[in-house]
């Protein structure tokens, strides 16, 4: 099974340690990160101007198709609060691929613990302002990263997904695992 995951998420959620975490355990995936490909061609000083914000994402999307024409999965790091940018990183017109958006789900007194350590205070109410909700008909899987035990089963369930032959990629059924909050 060929595999597109977008994992979305404020700073701070878990994103890149799930990521990080799926690539060593999965040999057949591959990371895309938009933070990292961002700071490879611009540098971390400079916040981004739209047309860089453009280039790096149409290379993210040119890479994840080389991949996946490659016969190797994808897991998409990146913050994508918007709508549009996650159907731009899931859709792809290499044929026999499952996209799933992996929400990453934190509170906020946890985000912004998280982000505080990192430096980043006020990262998670600023991404508060712009973040989306998921709509429209994209398979989706909540992942709840609250505490390490969370994170575990999440993690847990995701894998046993990913693993499955058989794909129950019915709303119903995706809401039964993890409800929306």
């Amino acid at each position: 099974m060929l595999w597109n995951l977008v994992l979305s998420g404020y700073p701070g959620s878990g994103k890149t340690v799930l990521a990080k975490r799926l690539i060593s355990e999965h040999p057949d995936f591959v990371r895309l990160s938009v933070d990292d490909l961002r700071r490879m061609y611009f540098g971390a000083s400079q916040p981004p101007r739209e047309r860089d914000e453009e280039f790096v994402y149409n290379t993210i999307t040119a890479l994840r198709d080389s991949i996946l024409r490659s016969r190797r999965s994808v897991v998409i790091d990146s913050t994508a609060p918007k709508n549009s940018t996650r159907d731009f990183l899931l859709n792809t017109k290499v044929p026999g691929v499952i996209k799933l958006l992996v929400v990453m789900i934190v509170g906020k007194s946890e985000l912004e613990g998280r982000n505080q350590e990192r430096g980043v205070e006020g990262a998670a109410a600023a991404w508060g302002k712009i973040w989306e909700n998921p709509l429209g008909e994209t398979h989706i899987v909540n992942f709840r990263n609250n505490s390490l035990a969370e994170f575990e089963t999440s993690y847990y369930v995701l894998t046993e997904l990913l693993a499955s032959k058989f794909h129950p990629f019915k709303r119903k059924f995706l809401r039964h695992i993890y409800p929306r909050i």
